[in-house]
């Protein structure tokens, strides 16, 4: 199987070939989104840290920002920072080329006079940038290429039963062909966590699995709280799922059956093809986040009760199995696998008609959430203050 790409300096393969307007803090984000509306071919996110935070912090917001960078949709980048950030534009910079050949610029406000000097010559900058990457034509690219995320996000009881189970199915197909996959939500793993840790390819990887979520519980219990208190959601409950683990069984399902190959850490990319699993909040749009800055280069978003979220650099592709949900939220749905709640079609044949979606997808088709131009970002804190 094979699509048509964009190569990249790193030898990697992307899908969308976007110039990225990058904030190195949430100052700049409103100027980056002012320069992004100005020039076509670019992408912008809004940035909601970057600075007066603890180091943990300060580095995740680093990974993040440098993932996207690095991104194989992103053909070049433009930094705006603000010039008192934690991490300064031209660090920022420097980290980013560090790892690629892309052409990356980076301007100061406060070190170019203010907000209109520095949008005009980040506009120039971007203008020209655009201008080459229109040049790149697309070139045949092997489905190893593909890095998909999988994602959940509003479920209800049709996500446990028919829409996840469909995403597992496309998530084998894709591995057998040679792709990767990831999922993510370790919250969500708990009370499934030993059956998700039988597909572990290692030990190393089973108890790595099951200790994430027993960390993730302790470290709640000692500030007083507990997972189960906001797990599952009232629209989770609304849906016809009564607890965690209910929503746990459905999550999983969508990783597949292929053995684990790694285990990540938030935004890290992994180093081994197969499939994968990032430890990462419940949040759905901090797990977006961190699986778009993890180097994947689509999402497949399955859901019951329906959401409009996107994200900048990687289509995110919306599913639902959910009848009326795609009925009346049609504007955000993608995939409608209904069909199977209604017996028209098996959940491996749901997941032969997903795999000719994200196709069209890696081969230029916008997803919905895309052609809206959605942008959602949220940079999970290792590090709170209560």
């Amino acid at each position: 199987m094979e699509f048509w790409g964009y190569k990249r300096p790193e030898g990697r393969a992307g899908i969308r070939n976007h110039v990225l307007i990058l904030p190195a803090c949430a100052c700049a984000s409103e100027s980056c989104r002012v320069v992004a509306s100005q020039v076509r071919g670019t992408v912008n996110i809004i940035f909601n840290t970057g600075c007066s935070d603890v180091a943990a912090n300060t580095e995740m917001s680093q990974r993040v920002l440098t993932g996207f960078a690095w991104h194989p949709n992103v053909y070049g980048v433009v930094i705006i920072g603000l010039g008192c950030e934690s991490v300064p534009h031209q660090e920022l910079k420097r980290k980013i080329q560090a790892r690629t050949k892309k052409p990356v610029v980076s301007f100061g406000i406060q070190e170019e006079g203010g907000t209109l000097r520095t949008i005009e010559k980040a506009t120039r900058a971007a203008r020209e940038m655009a201008a080459e990457a229109a040049m790149q034509p697309r070139e045949l690219c092997d489905i190893s290429e593909l890095l998909l995320a999988i994602e959940c996000g509003g479920s209800d009881a049709t996500s446990g039963i028919a829409s996840n189970p469909a995403a597992g199915e496309l998530s084998d197909l894709l591995v057998d062909l040679g792709a990767s996959t990831m999922i993510s939500e370790s919250i969500e793993w708990i009370g499934a966590e030993h059956v998700l840790a039988r597909r572990a390819a290692t030990p190393e990887i089973h108890n790595r699995i099951i200790e994430i979520c027993r960390e993730y519980e302790e470290h709640l219990a000692a500030v007083g709280q507990n997972c189960r208190a906001g797990q599952p959601t009232p629209g989770n409950k609304a849906g016809g799922i009564s607890t965690l683990d209910e929503k746990s069984l459905g999550c999983i399902r969508k990783g597949g059956t292929r053995p684990i190959v790694e285990v990540l850490e938030q935004a890290i990319q992994p180093t081994i093809p197969g499939a994968s699993v990032m430890d990462t909040a419940g949040y759905d749009i901090a797990s977006i986040t961190s699986m778009a800055a993890g180097g994947c280069t689509a999402m497949v978003f399955t859901t019951g009760r329906g959401t409009p979220t996107g994200n900048a650099i990687m289509p995110v592709l919306k599913i639902t199995a959910n009848e009326k949900t795609y009925r009346v939220m049609e504007d955000n749905m993608d995939v409608d696998l209904s069909g199977i709640i209604r017996g028209e079609y098996t959940i491996k044949e749901g997941g032969a008609i997903l795999l000719k979606a994200i196709e069209d997808v890696c081969n230029g088709k916008m997803t919905k959430a895309e052609a809206f131009g959605f942008s959602d970002v949220a940079v999970d804190h290792i590090c709170r203050f209560i």
